[in-house]
């Protein structure tokens, strides 16, 4: 059988890719070989594109438009994603954050200076801080449910979704597609390689905590907490916390360490006291896959030297959750020729290539 267009990889944005263009009508693949360590499976869930650390402009508006997209893409989906504007308050915890949180908060619209003692109401785990911003907009997504809920759409649009692995150019050619889009996470450069292209995505390692607070019913209406650098705290309703994360340049192992657990449970104690009781569900080990200038691959292969069209999409660091859905609506649009949903160009794929 001969398909429209082939995904290759099933994390957020190869299921976001593949729903995007089964809602469009066209004949599509996913091929995903499910590897341990997945970025999408470990994803605390914040998307918050104001109070992100995001300089560049281009980026930040990629960002506030992939935290807006949700409002179109929820309706569609058919089952629950976790989806909830909770809030986030952005803290720093020591006088030397006050110029990085002052640099966000000048630019985060919607958000408002709190003290500590509304922050400390608003979320009670939370301790003394110096200086606190709250949020109100800012939202959490479950990525375990938003990758099943995508995939779910996708299969009722008539996706076929296969388990296996696409060596080379000749396993590319060997999807029969008239368009291919590259969504391997970390494991992108490998493909690229086969390409002709550089890209340059390094699996970072991030090891993440859930957390069981079973006498704190109320943690659904908690805000998230975000350190101005660093670790973070989501809550979920029923007493579960996700805490984290490590930022590790491991390679490939997706293990949890000693060190790994002792750096997030620490970092946990010291900002949110109040988790000292916690209960340690589980822990998660995710890969983000980080560009090597922070900013995402995303657009058409002006030259790949094989047959069908080739889209990149991938590179998205720690913000998977917030930009998958709008990127995997821009690779659905990018391989059907139609025009984007938002302007990729500053993220073109080939902007690390000799030929670029």
């Amino acid at each position: 059988m001969s398909y429209d267009v082939a995904v290759v990889g099933g994390g957020i944005v190869g299921a976001a890719t593949a729903f995007e263009l089964g809602r469009a009508g066209a004949r599509v693949l996913l091929v995903d070989r499910a590897d341990p360590g997945r970025a999408t499976d470990a994803g605390a869930g914040i998307v918050s594109a104001e109070t992100a650390a995001i300089a560049d402009p281009a980026f930040g508006a990629f960002a506030r438009a992939g935290a807006d997209y949700y409002e179109e893409l929820l309706p569609l989906l058919p089952t629950d994603t976790g989806w909830a504007r909770c809030g986030i308050v952005l803290v720093a915890t020591r006088e030397t954050d006050v110029p990085s949180w002052a640099e966000i908060a000048a630019r985060a619209p919607g958000a408002r200076e709190i003290d500590g003692a509304e922050a400390r109401e608003r979320c009670p785990a939370l301790g003394e801080v110096v200086r606190a911003l709250f949020h109100p907009q800012a939202a959490r997504v479950d990525g375990r449910a938003l990758a099943a809920a995508l995939l779910a759409g996708a299969r009722a649009h008539g996706v076929e979704i296969r388990e296996g692995s696409v060596d080379g150019l000749a396993g590319i050619e060997a999807l029969d597609a008239r368009a291919v889009v590259v969504a391997g996470g970390a494991w992108t450069p490998a493909l690229g390689a086969a390409l002709g292209i550089d890209a340059p995505v390094l699996p970072i390692r991030g090891q993440i905590a859930h957390l069981d607070l079973p006498d704190a019913p109320g943690t659904g209406a908690w805000p998230m907490v975000q350190q101005v650098h660093g670790h973070y705290m989501v809550p979920w309703p029923d007493g579960r916390v996700v805490v984290g994360a490590t930022v590790e340049d491991a390679g490939f192992a997706a293990t949890t360490t000693v060190a790994g657990v002792e750096e997030v449970t620490r970092e946990a104690q010291r900002v949110l006291p109040g988790l000292a009781s916690a209960a340690l569900r589980e822990f998660r080990v995710g890969l983000r896959p980080w560009s090597i200038d922070g900013l995402p691959l995303l657009g058409e292969l002006p030259d790949a030297p094989v047959a069908p069209r080739v889209i990149v999409a991938a590179g998205h660091g720690a913000n998977g959750l917030m930009l998958g859905p709008l990127s995997g609506r821009i690779a659905a649009d990018l391989a059907l020729g139609r025009p984007p949903a938002a302007d990729p160009a500053p993220f073109a794929p080939t902007r690390f290539s000799a030929r670029a």
